[in-house]
């Protein structure tokens, strides 16, 4: 079994060093110029059209409102991977993974959005007459190759279908283990999991909508407000991390405590995959959420998925400055790097550090997890039928208990591998499809039904 883990790893090294680092940084950058930066020139607007109508419901034809949709989408986005994510990069690629997660956060802005744009502008009604789309339907639909386009989509949802089993896993995992460090029996932790997971997931669509609508605000300000506390506790170290994120990003780093060592490559390895599996730009999944908003204009429904890469990358951050500032990067081993922001937390708050880290870790997961089974649940339904795919709420569902049988490496590897198959033809398509995308990006912000009228209020 070792071996091949080992094998499986090589194979998403090369992935992941080499294609992935031409194909995700310079197609978002790609993106962005085609784009014409407006990520940047416009995130006032975006920031207002997003975060400032949390509590809008939208018009136009949709089936839940567009903070739901978002919300929903976010919740898979800020799971696991942004406490434990970012700790388990530091360990494996070392404080310059850090660096490389923001550069994917930088460009992925551009390519979530134009993902979305495409998932809401090519969607359909299923069976239930609710929206749904993702990459499969603009694949199929849009592709110049027709061809091409549904064997790529076939091909795509079939991998996703099997990447989502490692993907819960990795979530439940993150939250097994942190419990066990309390003295829970991993065991217990995964059937509780699984049970409360069950009890939201098979509620189908406008359950899991509701229910991220209000775990996720809560989740994120309470992980926030802890952060804050500990990285104010070690300031005078925030400076130098910082300069050795820069440093080791292109250097690597040496071994020291507990730290193992790791090369530049493994910090760009670690760096791309761990904030594309966080913020999912180019994965295609926020899509599928984002395809059922009520919106007036898929560009409209586009900036959340700016607006999701923002918050991503934010608590990544603070994530990272808490695992590096604190020290703990250097005295916890790699084999238990899902437990090291529990750690920096009981260093400053004591006992009542680990239960925060744990009740956020909890919160995040719970969300997570829902999200993604969704998620597999419509990629079922694209590849068979309605009937069918919501019998795969339970198969995911029972996926959380993998988390209690197999370790972080080995879960990962697997991940990363899937993950890599998924992001690839999904990228080649949204850069095909990228004219159409600026101009709907143009149309909207030249209107008078949209942009100008907004701003005009």
């Amino acid at each position: 079994m070792e071996s091949f883990f080992a094998a499986v790893g090589a194979i998403s090294g090369f992935f992941w060093n080499v294609l992935f680092l031409v194909g995700l940084v310079g197609g978002g950058i790609y993106l962005s110029v085609r784009l014409n930066f407006f990520q940047i020139r416009h995130l006032p607007y975006i920031i207002k059209q997003t975060f400032g109508k949390i509590f809008d419901k939208g018009t136009g034809e949709g089936t839940v409102s567009p903070f739901q949709a978002a919300a929903t989408a976010m919740a898979s986005t800020i799971g696991a991977s942004n406490i434990v994510g970012v700790s388990a990069a530091v360990a494996f690629g070392g404080p310059g993974a850090l660096f490389w997660m923001w550069v994917v956060f930088v460009v992925g802005g551009a390519t979530k959005f134009t993902e979305v744009v495409l998932g809401v502008y090519y969607r359909q009604k299923n069976a239930d007459g609710h929206y749904i789309g993702g990459p499969g339907y603009y694949m199929i639909k849009g592709f110049p190759i027709k061809s091409v386009g549904k064997a790529m989509a076939r091909a795509g949802a079939l991998v996703a279908m099997v990447y989502y089993l490692p993907s819960i896993a990795t979530q439940s995992i993150s939250l097994i283990q942190n419990a066990e460090a309390m003295g829970v029996n991993k065991y217990l932790s995964a059937v509780i999991l699984t049970a409360l997971v069950g009890a939201v997931v098979l509620g189908g669509l406008i359950r899991v909508a509701k229910t991220a609508d209000k775990m996720v605000p809560i989740m994120c300000i309470l992980y926030f407000i802890g952060s804050l506390v500990v990285i104010v506790s070690y300031a005078d170290n925030i400076i130098p991390c910082l300069i050795l994120v820069f440093k080791s990003a292109f250097t690597g780093t040496a071994a020291t405590g507990g730290f193992m060592g790791a090369g530049a490559s493994m910090a760009i390895r670690m760096g791309l995959a761990r904030a594309t599996y966080s913020c999912e730009a180019g994965m295609g999944s926020a899509p599928i959420a984002h395809a059922a908003a009520i919106t007036d204009h898929p560009v409209r429904q586009g900036l959340w998925g700016i607006f999701e890469v923002l918050v991503d990358g934010l608590v990544c951050t603070l994530s990272g400055l808490v695992v590096l500032s604190s020290g703990v990067w250097k005295e916890i081993s790699a084999d238990m790097a899902f437990t090291m922001p529990a750690a920096a937390f009981q260093k400053v708050l004591g006992n009542a550090g680990g239960y925060i880290v744990t009740i956020s870790l909890f919160l995040f997961v719970l969300s997570s997890i829902i999200a993604v089974i969704w998620y597999g649940e419509k990629l079922v339904e694209f590849f068979f039928n309605t009937k069918i795919s919501k019998y795969t709420r339970i198969i995911y569902t029972l996926s959380v208990m993998l988390g209690a049988f197999f370790g972080v490496e080995a879960i990962l590897a697997v991940l990363d591998l899937t993950n890599a198959l998924i992001i690839l033809p999904n990228l080649i398509t949204i850069l095909v499809l990228s004219p159409l995308v600026a101009k709907l990006t143009k149309e909207y912000f030249s209107s008078e039904q949209y942009y100008l009228k907004d701003i005009k209020k």
